[in-house]
């Protein structure tokens, strides 16, 4: 049985959180896409001594393996930075074009979260979800889970990240970050993660029994 759930939204939305619970619920595998990026954006930082070089990025994204989106490290808030740079390389994304297709009609079911998996990756996605949140109230989720790993995170400095993120992911020219025409909206503003999960998992239910 192949089917495939698409969740897209912007940075400190909630989207991992749903995306993981989703896949639990159904028993489906679970691809977090934004470790690609930020792996590939954390090994080419390191090969370009804290510059990122576009062809390097390249051929780290063509020789990335799964292994390598264990490497702890990875969530950091520089290391983030360097995922959406990286991210906005039209070679980059096609060298993990591939991977992310291959993953997501894989037997079984599939979960995959990012900014462009219903537009790019999985248009024929059986459920498309775009999971967002108010600018505040992702800042200050952000913040909150940033201090706990280091005490000098400033509130502001993450509020600042998280909104040139959020312009590089939009605007960027190879697929920008948007809501499919056809994605099913899941503000979290307002909800609790465990609103939130049972949300996504009705609305993911209702397709998955029509299926």
């Amino acid at each position: 049985m192949q089917f495939t759930v698409a969740i897209d939204g912007p940075a400190a939305a909630g989207k991992g959180t749903v995306a993981r619970a989703v896949a639990e619920a159904f028993g489906f595998a679970h691809l977090d896409t934004g470790l690609l990026y930020r792996a590939v954006g954390a090994k080419a930082m390191m090969r370009g001594r804290g510059v990122i070089l576009p062809e390097a990025a390249a051929q780290i994204a063509r020789e990335l393996t799964e292994q390598d989106l264990h490497r702890e490290g990875l969530r950091t808030a520089r290391v983030a930075q360097a995922a959406s740079k990286v991210a906005a390389l039209p070679a980059v994304r096609a060298a993990l074009l591939e991977f992310q297709k291959d993953f997501a009609r894989r037997e079984g079911g599939a979960v995959l979260d990012g900014r462009d998996i219903g537009s790019v990756i999985c248009p024929g996605a059986e459920v498309k979800l775009f999971v967002t949140a108010s600018d505040a109230v992702r800042a200050q989720r952000r913040y909150d889970e940033l201090k706990a790993k280091n005490p000098d995170t400033r509130p502001e400095t993450v509020a600042m990240d998280l909104r040139q993120r959020d312009i590089r992911d939009a605007s960027r020219d190879v697929a920008p970050m948007r809501a499919s025409d056809d994605a099913l909206l899941l503000d979290t503003s307002e909800l609790s993660i465990d609103a939130a999960v049972a949300k996504a998992v009705a609305l993911v239910k209702k397709r998955f029994e029509k299926a």
